[in-house]
């Protein structure tokens, strides 16, 4: 049996819990068009993602993110869109899409052979500095909480922006109390190194990063510290490798600085990826060859966070239709067997694997219920105010 055999038929017992897909925001660009992108059938033309490249790819969870940019001046009601999108593909798919909102409903999910289908707000732009506003998205269905996006919130630093508050405000550290005791994780991608520390030191439930790789591999400020890495295990957290080729390889952390550039002098945002964009992105990439991630890239990665987290810590965040670009052998959401194999020509054990796979997100959101049933006995939702906890400024 070859590895690529191997994975697959890890895969049918032990899927891929992957951390977070932007689907629901590549589906905003065409109106939220179910027929469109009828993800029944194959999209290639068009998306990463779809069912029958899920099922090829082993996926058995997926925390679709409810992604809004953080500059839009109506960050809640177009994360209410999202939320409404993702509900929508539930209803249209139910063969295929299971929605769950607890580690249990996971399971279940599996035992079915339905992909279970959670929800991810990405930055805490989308609540616009409500805690009544986290509790609404909780009741719709999130189930975790990127703390910001690129750019800085008020009460956290982002890891993509200037330092402005020092990691977490006093009110930032009382939204992650307030996420301990509903059950929401807390989600350390793309904030502030500063801004890591300090949740860890306030949560008293695990913590996810649902789409981060290791800075030692890779300097880029999206990638987790070494230091922090290490207190996974006592947090009991889970990091969640992404793909991203300007995350995870150092030439195209270069290159692609200088191409987001290029964006925005010709009047784009650096993350857009419409047909306009993309036509200047290829013009670039045509003049400035664009360095490519392999398999093995991201396998680099794990590695190492195996090494310093240890393997009851890790899990898979792709970013699929979230990057304009992604690795060789990791193309769209059906090249997950490829990661698996090249694990196992490295020494993998296939109970480390299933770790990876599955074990570890389904155990993390697990351990965040039972922290929240224990913090709901005791300590009632909380009604404090930025004004109150920061003052006016």
């Amino acid at each position: 049996m070859t590895a690529l055999e191997e994975a697959r038929e890890l895969l049918r017992e032990f899927p891929v819990v992957d951390g977070h897909n932007d689907l629901p925001w590549a589906l905003r660009k065409v109106g939220y068009d179910l027929d469109a992108r009828d993800i029944a059938v194959h999209q290639n033309a068009h998306l990463h993602t779809d069912i029958p490249r899920l099922r090829e790819g082993g996926v058995g969870a997926q925390y679709w993110s409810v992604y809004v940019r953080s500059d839009l001046p109506d960050a809640v009601p177009a994360t209410l869109e999202q939320i409404d999108c993702v509900w929508q593909l539930l209803a249209r798919y139910p063969q295929d899409l299971a929605p769950a909102l607890t580690a249990a409903d996971m399971e279940s999910a599996r035992g079915e052979g339905r992909i279970a289908s959670l929800m991810g707000a990405e930055g805490g732009h989308s609540i616009a500095c409500s805690l009544g506003t986290l509790r609404g998205l909780y009741g719709l269905g999130v189930r975790y909480m990127t703390l910001t996006h690129n750019d800085n919130i008020p009460w956290a630093d982002s890891a993509t922006d200037e330092p402005n508050v020092g990691g977490l405000s006093a009110f930032g550290r009382e939204v992650v109390r307030e996420m301990n005791r509903l059950g929401m994780l807390v989600d350390l991608s793309h904030v502030a190194a500063t801004t890591m520390r300090d949740a860890l030191d306030a949560t008293s439930a695990p913590v996810i990063f649902s789409h981060s790789s290791s800075l030692a591999v890779c300097d880029h400020p999206r990638n987790i510290p070494d230091d922090v890495l290490e207190r996974l295990s006592g947090n009991g957290g889970v990091a969640m490798v992404t793909f991203v080729p300007k995350f995870v390889l150092q030439a195209a952390v270069d290159w692609t600085a200088a191409a987001d550039e290029n964006l925005r002098t010709h009047g784009f945002h650096h993350l857009e990826t419409s047909p306009e964009a993309m036509k200047l992105h290829r013009a670039f990439e045509e003049r400035t060859p664009r360095p490519v991630a392999t398999v093995s890239t991201v396998a680099d990665h794990l590695d190492h966070m195996r090494e310093v987290a240890g393997v009851d810590h890790l899990g898979i965040g792709g970013d699929y239709d979230g990057t304009a670009f992604t690795p060789d052998g990791l193309n769209d959401v059906s090249g997950y067997p490829n990661l698996i194999a090249e694990l196992l020509d490295r020494g993998w054990s296939k109970p480390d694997l299933a770790k990876l796979t599955w074990q570890n997100s389904v155990r993390v959101l697990g351990a965040a219920e039972d922290v929240a049933r224990d913090l709901q006995a005791t300590r009632p939702a909380s009604n404090a105010t930025i004004e109150s906890l920061d003052g006016d400024g």
